[in-house]
C-alpha cells in the first residue's frame, strides 16, 4: 500500500506564524522538502498579501525553486486573479479551498458557499484547459467554530457536485474536531469515481494521526501534513497546527505504508526550520528521533 503525502508547511504551515519568512527562505524550505523525498508540496499561496502577509512574494518563491522531476509543485488560488498568477508562474497544480459552512466561508473568503463552488468550477475548467491539475479542499468538513457540527450529507453533496470538474477532492478537518469514526463515515459515503480523495487534518485535539489512518482505511490516497506540525488558520479561533509530516511518515512507515520519503532527511528539515522560526515546533518525531525497527 502506498500514499501520497502532500506537505503544506510552506503555505498552510507558515501562513499563521508570528515570524514572516522571506521568499528565498520559503523557497529553500520547499527545496529541502523535495530533497527529502516529498513528491507533492503546496509551495505558495496567491492571495492578497494585505490579508496574509506571510504569503507575500509568491512569484519570488517560485523563482527560487529547484524543480525536481517527479515532484508536483502546487499553489493555493482562491479566485481567478490568483489562478492567473499561478498559471503565469508555471506551477503544476492549483489548490482551491472553501468552507462547507456559510459563516466560515463568509469570514474566510467573503463569499457564499454557492459562490465558492462556482469559482472552483471556473478555476478547474481553466486548469484543465491549461494542463494544470486541480484539487479542491472542502474546509470545516467535520465541524465549524461558528456553526458547530457539520452535516456529512451536506459535505458529500458538495464533493459529488465538484468531483466531475476536478482531479482531487480533499476533506479538511480545519479546526481538528473529528474522530476516526467520523472520518471513516464521511470518506466512505463519498462516491467520487475517477477522482482522487484526500484528507487534510489538524491535530488540535490530538486525534489527527488516528484520523489519518482512518482516512486510509476508508479509501483516501492523499494525506496533507505540515513539516514540524506547524500551522493553524488565521480565521479559525483556537485551531492549532496540521499533523506533522515527519510524525505522519513515522506512523505510515511503521504500518507498512510506502511514502517514498526519507524520514531522517525530513527530520533534518524540521530541525532546520526550528532554527529559522526561532522556536520549538509542534512536532514530536523531530525531537524524539526515529526508532530502528520502525524507521522504514
Amino acid at each position: 500500500m502506498s500514499v501520497t503525502v502532500c506537505d503544506v508547511g510552506p503555505r498552510d504551515g507558515l501562513q499563521n506564524q508570528p515570524k514572516t519568512l522571506e521568499p528565498a527562505v520559503r523557497a529553500e524550505l520547499v527545496n529541502r522538502l523535495a530533497e527529502a523525498g516529498l513528491r507533492r508540496i503546496e509551495a505558495v499561496s496567491f492571495v492578497n498579501p494585505e490579508r496574509v502577509p506571510q504569503m507575500a512574494g509568491a512569484e519570488e518563491v517560485v523563482e527560487g525553486l529547484e524543480r525536481r522531476d517527479g515532484v508536483v509543485y502546487a499553489g493555493l488560488a482562491l479566485n481567478e486573479r490568483g489562478y492567473d498568477r499561478l498559471a503565469a508562474a508555471g506551477l503544476d497544480e492549483v489548490h482551491f479551498a472553501f468552507a462547507a459552512t456559510e459563516t466560515f466561508n463568509r469570514r474566510n473568503q467573503n463569499a457564499s458557499v454557492e459562490e465558492s463552488v462556482a469559482a472552483a468550477e471556473r478555476i478547474a475548467e481553466r486548469a484543465r484547459a491549461d494542463g494544470i491539475r486541480a484539487t479542491v479542499t472542502i474546509g470545516v468538513a467535520f465541524g465549524c467554530p461558528f456553526e458547530g457540527p457539520v452535516d456529512p450529507g451536506h459535505v458529500v453533496d458538495l464533493a459529488e457536485r465538484l468531483a466531475p470538474s476536478v482531479d482531487e477532492v480533499v476533506f479538511a478537518d480545519t479546526i481538528g474536531v473529528a474522530v476516526p469514526r467520523q472520518v471513516r463515515d464521511l470518506i466512505g459515503r463519498a462516491r467520487l469515481p475517477g477522482t482522487t480523495v484526500g484528507a487534510h487534518l489538524h491535530n488540535t485535539r490530538n486525534t489527527g494521526y488516528a484520523n489519518a489512518l482512518a482516512a486510509l482505511e476508508a479509501g483516501a490516497t492523499v494525506l496533507d501534513a505540515s513539516v514540524g506540525g506547524i500551522g493553524g488558520c488565521p480565521f479559525a479561533p483556537r485551531a492549532t497546527g496540521n499533523i506533522g509530516t515527519e510524525d505522519l511518515v513515522y506512523v505510515l512507515h511503521g504500518e507498512g505504508v510506502e511514502t517514498g520519503i526519507d524520514l531522517e532527511a525530513l527530520i533534518s528539515v524540521a530541525e532546520w526550520l526550528e532554527g529559522v522560526l526561532e522556536r520549538p515546533l509542534e512536532g514530536y518525531v523531530y525531537r524524539a528521533g526515529t526508532f530502528a525497527s520502525l524507521a522504514g
